[in-house]
């Protein structure tokens, strides 16, 4: 019987779309399609910056963030060095803080959160890295920027103790931000809010 899909390489181009967030075998299948349709003025230029970004888009051996240079733009920039620092869970934080304009220090991207029960702990995290920033530079404040979920904040209070023996000040994100809200969902007002209304830490 003949492949309805259009050939292994479509099904192969579905499969691969199916795999982005957002996107499941149905909606993959619609952006395939609507691709093969409009091949000249869309799947011809994605293709080209796919090519593109595998061949120059990295992580940012320093903060963990994804750029073209490495270190990354941010981290380069010698008016944030001063500045205090932001820990984050994802790129996409990251993203929706400087989108925002709510913060003009440096990040960290620490690349999740820990979770007993996803099996993710400390180890699994750039958490030592974080620690070894802070000891090595002069930075005058971390700013906790995680989610405010179950386990951002059990995240934050293990970074807070391991950070509790520094000459940094510790603040964690304050008003606008729900619980059980992930930044990079949340609108620029409430981003910006937060990040003015940050307060220090206390046991």
């Amino acid at each position: 019987m003949p492949n309805s899909q259009g050939g292994p390489e479509i099904e192969r181009l579905i499969q691969a779309f199916a795999k982005l967030p957002g996107l499941g075998p149905r909606s993959a299948r619609r952006a395939v399609l609507h691709l093969i349709k409009k091949k000249e003025t869309l799947m011809q230029p994605l293709a080209q910056a796919l090519g593109v970004a595998i061949e120059k888009v990295g992580i940012c051996s320093v903060c963990g963030n994804i750029d073209t240079a490495n270190p990354c733009g941010i981290c380069q920039d010698p008016s944030r060095a001063a500045l205090p620092l932001c820990v984050v869970e994802d790129v996409s934080d990251l993203w929706a803080l400087e989108r925002a304009g709510a913060h003009q220090g440096r990040y960290h991207v620490i690349g999740g959160t820990l979770s007993a029960m996803d099996g993710i702990g400390p180890e699994d995290l750039n958490i030592s890295s974080l620690i070894e920033r802070v000891e090595k530079l002069d930075v005058p404040e971390v700013i906790l920027a995680l989610n405010a979920t179950v386990d951002g904040q059990t995240t934050a209070n293990y970074i807070m103790d391991l950070l509790g023996d520094k000459s940094v000040s510790v603040t964690r994100l304050a008003q606008g931000v729900p619980m059980g809200g992930e930044l990079n969902y949340l609108d620029d007002g409430t981003l910006a809010a937060a990040m003015k209304s940050r307060r220090p830490v206390t046991d």
